[in-house]
């Protein structure tokens, strides 16, 4: 005898009822025959699925995009920190050597050569620290930077300039390194350490230790003019150092911004020079230097001795007669100081005299291995400014007439004394 079915059949853990589904008959009941199919995902069979959707109360909603906010964030933080690690203390490839600074430069003018080299360099953080942490002028003058600086060691360096108490050391081109002795000995703010009052060339040189520099003619020689001679390889030019500085320093610096501009120049020098070394070109320079100080004649001058040393003709130039005679020179050349023989007389010496006869330019030393293109084998001061070339000794002759014509109306015209 069959039992009527109860109105709310007993619960079970997996009872229809349980998932409160629409669709679920509350009297109904699963037949013998009939067995429960799960329902199917229609997504599984279409392959279309629905974004999933946050609830906005929800706190994990809230964390996911608390996490994104604090990465972006800390992206940016580590991104400025290494531009500004980058742009205080990132180095420029160069190597240690001497800065100009000319009268009325500024720290912000530094910046393009660190901006050039530098990755991720910031001229405004760079701005920044200068305004923050600089609190003078740039002060000109020459200052030495180490090898491979940072825009913040050079600052460094260069604010010492406004601070510390500066002597002016002026060296003009065309000096000698006799003047540069003498203008150190009696500047009262250099300190005094190898330019004694009996120093000469072979014991500067030997305090200087500036090996290889000159040739074994110039150590040996006998004549003591020659003899451990230095002149030539000091840069001219102004300068300020902090007083105290010793003239070894001095020196030092003077001489490794010679030798930088003389090195530049021969790697990149013209073809088919009658040079067999640096050290000849310096020499030259150092003629160039004192035969004209109008800087568009020098490459004239440097082809004018090119062109005669080539066609193995002697130089024949005055300042070398000069330098030669030493302290005998009174400010004339005369006919029997032509006819002298000494080491530097190219009157009557061939080729180069055995040292350069004066500190010479580094324009002087660029026109000296760029020569102008001419034939010139002559020239002639015009006595109204600059000289005149010629090619022929005729040509030279009358450039000669002409001149001492110019001297002689200009004597006339002179108020008497």
């Amino acid at each position: 005898m069959s039992k009527l079915t109860p109105e709310t059949p007993p619960e079970r853990p997996n009872s229809p009822l349980n998932n409160q589904d629409d669709t679920a008959l509350p009297n109904s009941q699963p037949t013998d025959d009939v067995k429960e199919t799960p329902a199917t995902d229609v997504s599984l069979i279409s392959g279309a699925s629905k974004p999933r959707k946050y609830k906005t109360d929800n706190p994990s909603f809230f964390m996911q995009r608390g996490y994104q906010v604090l990465l972006v964030l800390g992206l940016i933080a580590a991104f400025f920190l290494v531009m500004v690690y980058q742009t205080l203390f990132g180095r420029i490839d160069q190597p240690q050597q001497m800065v100009t600074i000319e009268q009325g430069q500024t720290y912000y003018g530094l910046l393009p050569q660190w901006q050039q080299q530098i990755p991720l360099f910031s001229a405004s953080v760079a701005k920044l620290y200068i305004k923050s942490q600089v609190d003078a002028p740039l002060h000109a003058g020459i200052y030495q930077l180490p090898e491979n600086p940072t825009i913040a060691e050079t600052l460094q360096v260069l604010e010492q300039g406004a601070k510390a108490a500066m002597v002016k050391i002026q060296i003009i081109e065309g000096k000698t390194s006799k003047d540069l002795y003498q203008t150190l000995r009696d500047n009262p703010g250099i300190k005094k350490e190898i330019l004694t009052d009996d120093s000469d060339n072979a014991s500067i040189a030997q305090a200087l230790d500036l090996v290889g520099i000159l040739p074994d003619a110039v150590i040996n020689s006998n004549d003591p003019i020659v003899n451990h001679n230095l002149e030539g390889w000091f840069a001219p030019d102004t300068y300020y150092y902090g007083e105290g500085t010793s003239d070894k320093q001095v020196l030092t610096d003077l001489y490794k911004r010679q030798q930088q501009a003389l090195t530049e120049a021969w790697e990149n020098r013209a073809p088919n020079l009658p040079y067999n070394n640096p050290y000849e070109a310096l020499v030259m320079a150092s003629i160039i230097e004192k035969e004209t100080s109008v800087p568009e004649e020098r490459p004239l001058v440097s082809a004018v001795f090119n062109n005669r040393l080539n066609k193995s003709m002697r130089m024949q130039t005055d300042p070398t007669i000069i330098y030669g005679m030493g302290s005998r020179y009174e400010g004339n050349i005369r006919r029997r100081d032509i006819d002298e023989k000494t080491s530097y007389n190219t009157y009557q010496i061939d080729g180069l005299p055995p040292t350069p006869i004066a500190l010479p330019s580094a324009t002087a030393i660029e026109a000296t291995l760029h020569p102008a293109d001419s034939e010139a084998l002559y020239f002639v001061a015009t006595g109204t400014g600059g000289h005149k070339f010629t090619n022929s000794l005729a040509e030279h002759n009358q450039a000669v007439r002409d001149y001492l014509s110019v001297m002689r109306e200009k004597k006339s015209l002179a108020p008497p004394q």
